[in-house]
């Protein structure tokens, strides 16, 4: 189970760390978007602040995961932006849907393991 999590944290932390330093440094040119693509991503680019912004939060992610630090709570706040991707690519973009999934059963995989480190904030009192 440990060498389990130390791949997949190993993963995410790769993947995000890609995905922001590209969009944030405009490594790649951007393909050409159609459809709801192209309307989903325009409506977050009108915005001006949302997409760097999620960078960041993903760049700042991606360190704790490679450097083993934070994870719980990184694992916390990545939940929102795994689940928006496995549901963009669910229902926007099918062909990322693969992607989509690993995303997120990772950092269910990851919240699991780390539960322990949760259940105070679960406690009702």
């Amino acid at each position: 189970m440990k060498i389990a999590v130390i791949i997949i944290r190993i993963l995410m932390g790769l993947l995000f760390l890609f995905a922001s330093i590209t969009v944030l440094f405009h490594l790649f040119p951007k393909p050409e978007l159609t459809g709801t693509v192209k309307l989903f991503n325009e409506g977050i680019e009108a915005t001006g602040y949302f997409m760097p912004t999620l960078k960041i939060f993903e760049l700042i992610c991606a360190i704790s995961l490679l450097t083993n630090r934070f994870v719980p709570l990184f694992t916390v706040v990545l939940f929102p932006i795994t689940l928006n991707i496995l549901l963009f690519h669910s229902f926007v973009d099918t062909t990322g849907l693969p992607v989509g999934i690993f995303v997120f059963a990772s950092n269910l995989f990851l919240a699991y393991h780390y539960r322990k480190n949760y259940e105070p904030l679960l406690t009702a009192k």
